[in-house]
């Protein structure tokens, strides 16, 4: 468990090395790949800690890059079909199980994340789907308990389409336009960091919130 962590840790602290390594050996089979990580990062409660934000960032910093096979407008339709896939996979999935995912206890879906993910539906409702889109965990289980809360069909599509492309757009044009700038090129860690850092704020104020709240 220790390795496959420290593993993970690396992965997403140096996503860039990573990335570059893929390109250089699988060529345009690189699409494959970050097509079944963010599927599965979107699409399976069971891996809410792959990495999304900073996997975009760097993909788009790479097709910006001259001599590699990435192109930054594949790229783009590639990572909203996985992530709208995987979006839809999560919805049906928590459809399937129903509310009875409240009543027991699954060893491969972390309670905690659950509660508060419905809680944020409770505040935010349907938004929860374009907000989440931006909190690592929390985006991974919105389409699930959308499913399970019974959210019509038709209106999940609207706001899963409006908060992918949102996503999708905004990291990997992010990475494009300024992953190759010196500055960040010399502390793409640092880079990385600060995205995970950004994208975690919310949920933690929230949290806090909460807490205080309560008290």
């Amino acid at each position: 468990m220790m390795d496959f962590l420290h593993l993970l840790l690396d992965f997403i602290l140096h996503i860039d090395k990573y990335l570059n390594e893929w390109v250089s050996t699988y060529q345009t089979w690189t699409y494959l790949i970050l097509f079944i990580i963010i599927f599965c990062e979107t699409g399976l409660v069971v891996t809410p800690f792959l990495p999304g934000d900073s996997l975009l960032f760097a993909a788009g910093t790479i097709a910006a890059m001259d001599g590699h096979p990435l192109n930054v407008a594949i790229l783009i339709i590639v990572v909203i079909l996985a992530a709208f896939s995987g979006d839809n996979t999560n919805f049906f999935i928590g459809h399937l199980i129903g509310k009875t995912v409240y009543e027991k206890n699954y060893k491969l879906i972390k309670r905690e994340y659950l509660d508060k993910t419905h809680a944020f539906y409770e505040k935010h409702g349907g938004k929860t789907l374009v907000i989440a889109r931006f909190m690592p965990i929390i985006r991974t289980f919105a389409p699930f308990v959308a499913g399970v809360g019974e959210m019509k069909y038709f209106r999940f599509i609207p706001f899963s389409i409006i908060g992918n492309l949102l996503w999708v757009f905004s990291f990997i044009l992010a990475g494009y336009f300024f992953g190759n700038i010196d500055f960040v090129k010399k502390n793409f860690t640092l880079v990385i960091l600060t995205i995970i850092f950004i994208s975690l704020l919310p949920p933690v104020v929230a949290i806090i919130k909460q807490k205080f709240s309560k008290k």
